[in-house]
């Protein structure tokens, strides 16, 4: 029996509409690299922020720890804090955190391992005037491109009253 240079080719598209059909999309019975500007899927992590707020007159104190519960580990990872009163123009900023804008600032957690010990942060700054209460937003900005299926232990919005108690999340 011949086979044509065209037999052949319907024959190869026939097996790889079999296989997509099969298997599922973006799915091969061979290992290969994925195609130029399809993109791979993003690994999983789950970032947990906890930590307290202290206010104080015109200081408001935040102790920060920034864990990942996995599946992946990452490379790094940015904490975002955002306050409801504005922060004073000049202060000293925490190695790995930088202001955003007057209300805002970032902070860079470093490599975050599966279960492993998780980064402390710690911020004393001072706001504008001095507020009866201050409401801080804490969340990840930034994850190296993981997807987080638990938002909820990485996004907390607390309301700290200016008594010095402290305010847990």
């Amino acid at each position: 029996m011949r086979v044509t240079w065209r037999a052949a080719r319907k024959a190869t598209a026939a097996a790889a509409v079999v296989a997509a059909v099969v298997l599922g999309p973006g799915l091969s019975a061979v290992a290969e690299p994925a195609p130029r500007g399809v993109s791979r899927i993003a690994p999983e992590a789950d970032v947990a922020h906890h930590g307290r707020v202290v206010l104080r007159g015109e200081r408001i104190e935040v102790r920060l720890r920034t864990g990942n519960r996995g599946p992946s580990p990452l490379a790094d990872a940015t904490v975002r804090l955002r306050f409801s009163a504005p922060l004073a123009a000049h202060q000293r900023m925490p190695r790995g955190c930088l202001r955003g804008d007057s209300r805002t600032v970032l902070c860079g957690a470093g490599p975050l391992r599966v279960a492993g010990k998780a980064r402390r942060t710690a911020l004393v700054l001072r706001v504008t005037g001095r507020p009866a209460e201050v409401a801080v937003r804490v969340d990840t900005v930034w994850n190296g491109g993981a997807s987080d299926r638990n938002r909820r232990n990485d996004t907390h919005e607390v309301l700290v009253l200016s008594t010095g108690d402290a305010y847990v999340f």
